[in-house]
């Protein structure tokens, strides 16, 4: 059996998170196990089932102190040295697990591109001039998309070394039910509502203060909308208060963290992501898979587009406009869409086995 490390910030219901745990339950577990490097000391919300699967999860000292990871990062290899394959997700801060693991000797060390944008806060400088040294320390290259590739390794390095890892789902799960979208609309008094519907982290990336916004507008023109916010973040207070100076509290529902994410797509009536930028999100092949017509803004990468019911808006676009290209959803039959999303590779037991296939190759490369 191979372990391979995986360098994450922690095990919650993220986007990266839930696409890692994806891949993990569908792989021949006797052959390859995954371990999780969390970055940050909260305990993850899948902490237990990586547990139940066999898999272990480290907490490092974080990013304060580079000697001090280093440090931590050297203590581990020295007490596990079955690792030959580390595999990081940490945006521009992955360098601090490759430099460990280059210095430690490990052989093969996965830079994966998970984004088109660094994410804006105080640290932003310190990870614009950490990102061109990735290509210096990593062995190998992995994106979500061509356009995150392109942004974290270049152009010319990715397309010489590419691997693209679609962010697959287990399409099964998230086609349309019509028997939980009673239920839940029943227990949320959603009834026969116009529910659009998101889901994601409440930070500034995902941008759901232009969503709330926009549902503004979309709610004068059509006042049996609902908006429904599934996710919780640092910004929750803040967009709660957004809704109560627009005056429409009675029309927003935030739900906190669900553990049925895949039922309340049946829920929705369409989907929205108004983020500043994306790498490829996981909801929009979720939500795809759900047959829910999609809105999403034009800096998320057209390979996110797999049916015919997905369109583009600009972020400068009006939220009148956006509001009438939402609406134009309204009504519409819905069908499962297992066949688009196998075809466009986004099924998770056929892309969970290529995975597989490629670690087992790199270990034999590099024994």
């Amino acid at each position: 059996m191979i372990r391979i490390l995986q360098s994450v910030s922690n095990m919650d219901r993220a986007g990266i998170e839930t696409m890692l745990m994806n891949f993990y339950r569908h792989m021949d577990h006797d052959r390859i196990q995954f371990d999780f490097l969390a970055n940050k000391p909260k305990p993850g919300d899948y902490d237990d089932e990586i547990r139940s699967m066999g898999g272990r999860v480290f907490v490092s000292p974080g990013y304060k102190d580079f000697k001090k990871y280093l440090d931590f990062m050297t203590g581990l290899f020295g007490q596990y040295p079955e690792y030959r394959i580390v595999h990081t997700h940490n945006g521009s801060l992955m360098l601090y697990a490759l430099i460990s693991a280059k210095v430690n000797n490990i052989p093969v060390r996965i830079a994966h591109a998970h984004a088109t944008a660094i994410p804006f806060d105080f640290k932003n400088g310190i990870k614009m001039c950490m990102k061109p040294l990735i290509k210096y320390v990593a062995t190998d290259y992995w994106g979500c998309s061509n356009a995150a590739g392109e942004f974290y390794f270049t152009k010319k390095r990715w397309n010489k070394a590419n691997e693209l890892i679609h962010n697959a789902i287990d399409t099964d799960k998230f086609t349309f039910n019509e028997s939980a979208r009673e239920r839940i609309r029943r227990e949320y008094g959603l009834g026969d509502k116009f529910v659009v519907g998101h889901v994601g982290r409440l930070t500034w990336q995902k941008n759901q203060k232009k969503l709330i916004d926009i549902f503004s507008k979309l709610h004068r023109t059509e006042p049996n909308a609902q908006l429904v916010i599934v996710g919780t973040g640092e910004l929750e207070g803040k967009l709660k208060k957004q809704v109560s100076e627009l005056g429409i509290s009675k029309s927003v529902t935030f739900t906190g963290m669900q553990t049925n994410v895949n039922e309340w797509y049946s829920v929705f009536d369409t989907f929205v992501l108004s983020s500043w930028y994306e790498g490829l999100p996981v909801v929009g092949v979720e939500a795809q898979a759900a047959d829910l017509p999609c809105v999403f803004t034009d800096t998320i990468t057209p390979e996110v587009k797999v049916t015919d019911r997905v369109s583009f808006m600009g972020l400068n676009d009006d939220d009148e406009a956006w509001a009438r290209e939402i609406l134009k959803s309204r009504g519409k039959q819905r069908v499962s869409r297992f066949e688009d999303l196998k075809k466009a590779g986004y099924d998770i037991k056929t892309e969970a086995m290529r995975m597989q296939k490629l670690y087992l190759d790199l270990y034999e490369k590099n024994k």
